[in-house]
């Protein structure tokens, strides 16, 4: 899916706001200029960033509320445009990618360390039940030799989830 803005505002001017994003940011962008136009686009397809102007959303509180719900996995993103210009919208959109970035590492990092401690628990408890089943008097060798298998194969998993590693 290439990156795309979808600007919320009745505000002329808006298609200059517009042309700014595109060149200097790539997004495609489509100005949508009411709320029901929003709401209309909203359902067409996905965007990365949904801005609403302030004014729409100060004028219909439970509009921008319905807006904000189907705004799917884009950012939401409110400027209030009568005071904003083109300069500004590109740096408030800038830096909401740069958040959503962030959190999305950390959010990532965060999986994978829950992930890893799940998977350490699991190994520990393959070595610790196939290292008992092995110390038990009465089991067969070819038995013996799967549960060896099976311990090596745990214990070297284990090894290899000990190792310090780089997450970017």
């Amino acid at each position: 899916m290439s990156q795309s803005v979808l600007m919320i505002t009745g505000i002329s001017g808006a298609e200059n706001c517009a042309a700014s994003i595109a060149k200097q940011l790539g997004f495609a962008v489509e100005i949508a200029p009411s709320r029901r136009a929003g709401l209309a686009a909203l359902r067409r397809r996905e965007y990365t960033i949904v801005v609403v102007d302030t004014s729409v959303a100060e004028s219909d509180p439970e509009g921008a509320e319905l807006l904000w719900k189907h705004t799917g996995l884009a950012i939401p993103l409110e400027i209030n445009f009568a005071i904003s210009g083109s300069n500004r919208l590109v740096r408030e959109v800038r830096a909401a990618l740069v958040r959503r970035e962030q959190e999305q590492a950390l959010a990532m990092r965060a999986a994978a360390t829950a992930m890893e401690s799940e998977l350490r628990d699991t190994v520990a408890g393959l070595l610790l039940q196939s290292q008992l089943a092995l110390s038990e008097p009465s089991v067969p060798p070819q038995i013996a030799v799967k549960l060896r298998a099976v311990a090596e194969l745990a214990g070297s998993l284990r090894q290899q989830l000990e190792r310090p590693h780089v997450v970017n």
